[in-house]
């Protein structure tokens, strides 16, 4: 098996990832949406990610896509500028793999060269100890907990809060601190 391959995604990839998010919106909890967005939605999400000049990843193999990555502002007022929030996605075929921390190393490296000096992941259902595991491997800490915050496949899901400080975090103010 040839090794995976970590890059900017492309438009091309757009068929392969809205069918992996798709897989996770009807069978997974990390995700709380209830119905799968399409093709032309899933563009747009893109779109809107590498319009504010973040990070949109895949991790490819033979030329398929099993997984993708991607970082948005944490919230869109303008004092979030520096805080991130990432989302991490595999096709069930690729999981416990490693993918998803390839992704997610490669995302914080970028990220972080960009100026970012918070990652969020906001993870569906406590019970998620793949997702869990993958931030703590690189450096998240457990920040909070939303109980039974949604309601999904017929039980209430709680969400995780994971935090990592990036660059020199909160030590320093940023370059553009204004």
């Amino acid at each position: 098996m040839n090794p995976p391959l970590i890059r900017p995604s492309a438009t091309a990839d757009l068929p392969q990832i809205t069918a992996i998010y798709e897989w996770n919106v009807l069978n997974g909890t990390g995700t709380f949406e209830l119905e799968a967005p399409d093709l032309a939605e899933m563009t747009r999400r893109r779109d809107d990610v590498l319009g504010k000049g973040l990070p949109w990843l895949v991790a490819e193999r033979d030329g398929q896509v099993l997984g993708y990555a991607y970082a948005n502002h944490f919230r869109p007022r303008r004092a979030y500028r520096f805080c991130l929030e990432d989302s991490i996605y595999l096709a069930d075929t690729a999981r416990g793999q490693g993918l998803g921390k390839l992704l997610l190393a490669e995302l914080l490296a970028l990220c972080e060269a960009q100026g970012a000096r918070q990652m969020l992941a906001v993870i569906g259902d406590s019970a998620n100890a793949g997702s869990i595991g993958v931030h703590r491997s690189l450096g998240f800490e457990h920040t909070g907990l939303l109980k039974a915050s949604g309601w999904k496949f017929g039980a209430w899901r709680d969400v995780v809060i994971m935090q990592r400080a990036m660059g020199s975090g909160d030590t320093t103010a940023p370059a553009d601190g204004s």
